[in-house]
Order: C-alpha cells, then structure tokens, then sequence
C-alpha cells in the first residue's frame, strides 16, 4: 500500500567545492559512525599486476592508495626481492604510474607514467634512482611490450587529431558529429636504449590496433584490431601479423564474433587467442582457440569448458587460464595436444591476475581469500607453494568485521540461486537483524565473500551497526554456466526480482532477517534491478538505485551499447514494444510506493541520466519519496574518493532514516574545526 513520507527537496547535485570539507565528524543529532569509518574503507591501499623477474627473484606490481588532498586514487610501482620487505620504486607527481614490465635481462623495468599531462614509457632499474622516459608522443602510449631481445618496445599510440578536424574547429568551433569523429590507434616501435623517435609498423583508416604480443623471434606482432573505436565495434575484432623489418600485414583471424588477446606458442608455431564465436555478447561463453601462424583453421581449445577463459599464458608446461566458478575464481592449465583442463590450485580461492618466469618455473599471482584482501603471492609452479610477499591484510587486522558466507535457495522457478551472506561481529542466530540487499553489475558481476567491501554502499558499517547483508549472485551472473547467464534473456528484471525476493525470504523464513526492516540497492544492472523491485514490489522500507535504467526504450537510444539491449531482449522497441515495457520499470511506476535514493553520475554514457530523471518524475508524480544526487562531472562510475565518501554518507543517511528510523546529519565541516 502506499505510504506517506517527510517530504524532501527534489534534486541535490553536488559538486566537487562542497564536498572538500567533507569528513566524519557528526551532527549531534546523528548517531556516531561505526567503525571501520567510511573514510577508513576507502583509504584502504591495495595491490594489482605482478610482475615477476625472469630470474624469478624479484616481483613487481602496482600498489594505490587513496590521495584525499588531490581527490584522486594514486598508483604507483613496488617490488619486493626475494626475502625482503616490499619497497615503493615509483612517485608519480599528479600522476599514477602503471603496467610494469621486466626486460628480457631484469635489468629494467619499463611503466607508463603519467607525467606533462600525457602517459609515457619510462624505464627504471630496479635498484632505484631516477626513472627516464623513452617515449614523448603527442597524446601518449596506450600500452607497450618489450621486443625479445629487449632491444625495441613495441607500442600503441592514438593518432593525432586530422587536419581537416582542426580547420573544421577553427572556423565553425567545436562540435562533434556521433559516430564519425574518432581517431585510429596503431602500432608503434623505438629503440629501448634512447630517447629516440619511433617508428610506425601500422596505420590507415582501414582499422585500429587493439592488443598484440611479439613472436617468440622478434620478427613479428601479432595484434587484434577492429574497423574503428567505436564502443560497440569490439565485437568485430580480428587478428592480423605485421612483420617488423617491412611492415607488411598479413591477415591471420577473419571471423564472426571477437578475437583478441593474442599469446604466442613458445615455439612459435602458433597464435592462442579468446574468440566469442558468436556475434553477440553478455551470455554467450568466449573460447580459447589456436591457429596456425602460417595459416590454416582456427581450433577451438576450450569447447566443453563452460565459462568465460581468461588467458594468462603458454609456455613449457601448457597454456594458462583464468575463469570465474561460482563465487571463487581458479587458474587452470591446458595441455594443447589433448586439450585436457585441469584446476591449478594456489592456495587462495580467489586468483586475479598471474605472471611467469620465462623459464615456467615460478609465478607471482594476486589473489584472495574469503577472510584477506589481496596479496601478492611467489610460489613455484611444479609443486605450489605459494608465500606472500605483501601484508595487505594488516590493514585491517584491528577492525571489528563481521563473517561471509555463500548461501543457496531456490528461486521462484526452481533455479538454484546463490548469494554472499554477511553477519556482524557479534552475530546471534537467535535473533532477526535489519536486512540490507547489494545487488552487483553487469549483469555478469559475481559478488564474493571478503573481509570488506567498498564502492558506495557502507557494507561493513551496516554490519558494526547490527544489521545483516545480503549479495544475491540473481541469474545471468558470472561463474555458473552459460545456461545460468541465458536465464534473464527477454526475463530482465522479472526473473531477477524473483532470485533476490526469493533470496530475502529464505533469511526471512530462517529467522535472520526483520521483514519490517529491510532496504535494497545497487548500481549499474544492480541499480536497474533496484528500480524494478522499487516498482513492482512494497516489501522494502526503503531503496537505493545507483545508475540504473528505468526504461529501457529510454536506455536503448540513450547508451554508447545499444547492443546490449538487443543481444537481451532479442529486439528493438520498434520491433517488440511488448518485450520492453515487460521489464521496464516505469511500466509500474503507479504501484510504487518505496522511498527510493536515486544516483547518478551527471556524465554516464553507459546508462545515461535520462533514466535517472524519468525514475525520479515518475515517483513524485505518484506521491512516493525520492530523492535525486546527481554527481557532478562524473560518468557510470564514481571513480574520486570524496564524491565516493559523499555517495556512501547519502545512502547511509537514507537507510538510517527509513530502516532504523534515525535522523542523519551528513557532517559538512571536519570534527574540531
């Protein structure tokens, strides 16, 4: 039934200068905040692509860390010898500093930095000093490989803005027309010794350069490349050789569907790739497949795998992958001659990345476990044994944090659903707790038991406050199958309310959750999901939509993938008005009745605001409480700590009004000041 609300004011956006101040300190008419504090979680420094020596004895990685003055998320490069603590080998002024790679010797290690307001290739020695830059092109690198021999670095480079587009500027200013003003990417070589100007191995307007790998004999990359850089133009990559002494291209892959992430075979014989055989994309399974580099077939590697493979690699021992399995993440190795996969266990449950000697003998991986943040882990491959080389872990070691755990119920249809389960510190199981529901992305997101959990949504607050969270893995996630992804095609919305209502009742039933105390949020598809239960559904005190779609029709001629609704609906709104409208939130919009957060960056392409403003129209129309933040200057995401600290105060100022019943200040100035 519809309820009354204290009426709010109808649109807040919030821009940068305000939220400056923005700290911790607390009304006095709000309640203390937990700890761990919003701004501790969010100043928590991780850890991301190892890179190891090829004497295996030192291991490299990018290290961030949250940079609150300059509002930005830093990155920068660490290592760690054998042996010895790690050691920061990069500070980047204004910049991150990413993408380390060793040279064929280990006496170098070459990064993109951010530096003069381009990113450019510097080299550095692992010793320390000073790093130097090999690169200054006008727009800088996209991304680089050292040659075999170390002598050269391969790299991608956007072109520099058209003649005709610059007069085009100067006498009629500046406008842009959609899918018609771009720029290629190509490839690019330079000596790895100097300063010196590279030289182009592609160009043209027939294509623009992707990913590549250099043959194991430096005569040869390999690259993917699609026709142009539009967005949804990925699906029509293709792999091509271009010889480095001459330049010439030689196509190699043309086929439906993507293919990309090129790997040579050590002997040089053959080219690994990812292919989505299909030319769709979201639910369809990707494959590895081989070719010969002289020409021939395309093998497919992974037929019977049921996942989407991630390649890491080929050497000696065989070919190396990754992929989600339900809520863990595993490497895997496959033998090329008997096509047989096999589970590689390192230890953690959770593998993100992995890097080896070229030996094959030793690896770095990142990776997690349920009760860990991730951690940088040497271990050799023949018999594993993984050992940390960070401690990220430390960082939260004195935080009173609650437990995670996978849970299985069943949906309304009978399908197997499974979500991550967190309970407080303190929990007792003979009592009900409020009951706060994060639904991920994508849809293809997977959610994963941890330690804690950051973006927007105050997760490990909620749970020092007493309540208990719910992460519904609702059809079409990752890591079960592609028959579980299929199950919301042209059932968007409708058969994800029934994975997540279903999931609220089975804690409900087990006497975990308060049924008079529940609230419901997410971004993305989370946020879409959000809506639609915003709409169809009064069993929720209150909600939070985070960069959702309201409409689809809306959506589809508003987004840079309009494939995306095609490839789920299976239509367009001109062909299938009926498919649309099904799963459409605002096709219910009189039936809604649940106070509902919106946000939305004021910039997002991908679901554009649009939705934001007719969600929000459409619940003041009909009487219900909304409220609208509109985060200025930001796209999909919001990537800036103290927007995101802003994002995270407002939902918990609406879930603590509306689920507790408590009233929130959101503090403008620092405690003591």
């Amino acid at each position: 039934m519809p309820c009354t609300h204290r009426r709010r004011q109808p649109l807040t956006t919030l821009g940068t200068g305000v939220l400056v101040a923005l700290a911790l300190a607390v009304d006095a008419r709000a309640q203390e905040q937990p700890t761990p504090s919003f701004e501790e979680v969010l100043s928590l420094r991780g850890v991301s692509d190892p890179q190891i020596a090829p004497d295996g004895r030192i291991i490299a990685w990018v290290g961030s860390s949250t940079d609150w003055k300059q509002n930005r998320y830093d990155r920068e490069i660490w290592i760690a010898r054998s042996g010895e603590a790690p050691t920061q080998l990069t500070r980047t002024a204004d910049g991150s500093s990413t993408s380390p790679q060793w040279s064929p010797t280990g006496s170098l290690l070459a990064f993109l930095a951010e530096r003069d307001e381009a990113t450019q290739i510097h080299l550095i020695r692992p010793t320390g000093g000073e790093a130097w830059p090999l690169t200054d092109v006008a727009g800088g690198v996209s991304a680089f490989r050292w040659s075999p021999d170390g002598t050269e670095i391969a790299f991608t480079h956007r072109d520099s803005l058209p003649p005709r587009l610059k007069q085009r500027a100067e006498r009629y200013g500046d406008f842009g027309i959609e899918d018609a003003d771009f720029r290629m990417t190509h490839l690019w070589v330079v000596a790895a010794d100097t300063l010196s100007e590279p030289r182009r191995l592609t160009g043209g307007d027939a294509f623009t350069v992707g990913t590549f790998a250099w043959s194991p004999d430096g005569t040869t990359i390999v690259f993917s490349h699609r026709p142009d850089p539009l967005t949804e133009s990925w699906r029509k990559a293709d792999l091509s050789l271009v010889t480095i002494d001459s330049g010439r291209v030689r196509p190699l892959v043309r086929q439906p569907g993507s293919d990309g992430d090129p790997i040579w075979s050590p002997d040089g014989r053959w080219v690994l790739f990812s292919a989505g055989l299909q030319d769709t994309a979201g639910y369809r399974n990707s494959v590895l497949a081989r070719v010969p580099v002289a020409g021939g077939d395309v093998e497919v590697l992974t037929e019977g795998f049921d996942e989407d493979p991630d390649p890491v690699g080929w050497n000696a021992a065989g070919i190396w992958f990754l992929a989600s399995i339900r809520t863990a993440r595993h490497l895997y190795r496959l033998d090329p001659a008997t096509r047989a996969i096999a589970e590689y266990s390192v230890g953690p449950s959770m593998v993100w990345s992995a890097d080896f000697t070229p030996d094959g003998r030793t690896m770095a991986v990142a990776a997690q476990t349920p009760s860990t943040l991730t951690e940088i882990y040497r271990t050799p491959v023949a018999r594993p044994r993984p050992t940390a080389v960070t401690d990220m872990t430390a960082q939260i070691a004195d935080w009173p944090l609650g437990s995670s755990e996978v849970i299985t119920w069943q949906s309304r249809d009978g399908q197997e659903i499974e979500g991550v389960l967190w309970t407080p510190p303190d929990y007792d199981p003979s009592r009900r707790y409020p009951l706060l529901v994060v639904i991920h992305g994508g849809p293809t997101g997977t959610s994963r038991p941890s330690p804690v959990t950051g973006g927007v949504y105050p997760v490990n607050a909620w749970l020092a406050k007493g309540a208990v969270v719910l992460m519904p893995n609702y059809r079409g996630s990752a890591g079960y199958g592609e028959a579980f992804r299929a199950l919301n095609v042209r059932n968007l919305g409708v058969g994800d309310a029934w994975d997540v209502l279903s999931g609220v009742d089975y804690l409900i039933e087990r006497g975990i959750a308060d049924p008079e105390r529940m609230g419901a949020m997410g971004w993305s598809q989370g946020g879409y999901i959000s809506a639609f239960l915003t709409t169809t559904t009064d069993r929720f005190a209150a909600i939070s939509v985070g960069a959702g779609i309201s409409d689809w029709m809306t959506y589809y001629v508003n987004t840079d993938i309009h494939f995306f609704t095609r490839t789920y609906l299976k239509a367009t709104p001109w062909e299938d008005p009926d498919i649309y409208a099904l799963t459409s939130p605002m096709t219910y919009i009189l039936d809604a009745s649940t106070p509902t957060l919106i946000q939305h960056g004021e910039f997002d392409r991908r679901v554009p605001i649009p939705n934001a403003y007719q969600l929000y129209q459409g619940l003041q129309d009909v009487g219900v409480e909304a409220r609208l933040i509109v985060y200025t200057g930001f796209g999909h995401g919001i990537t800036k700590p103290k927007e995101r600290l802003a994002a995270m105060w407002h939902n918990w100022e609406w879930f603590g009004e509306h689920v507790w019943g408590e009233e929130v200040e959101i503090p403008i100035v620092e405690e003591g000041r």
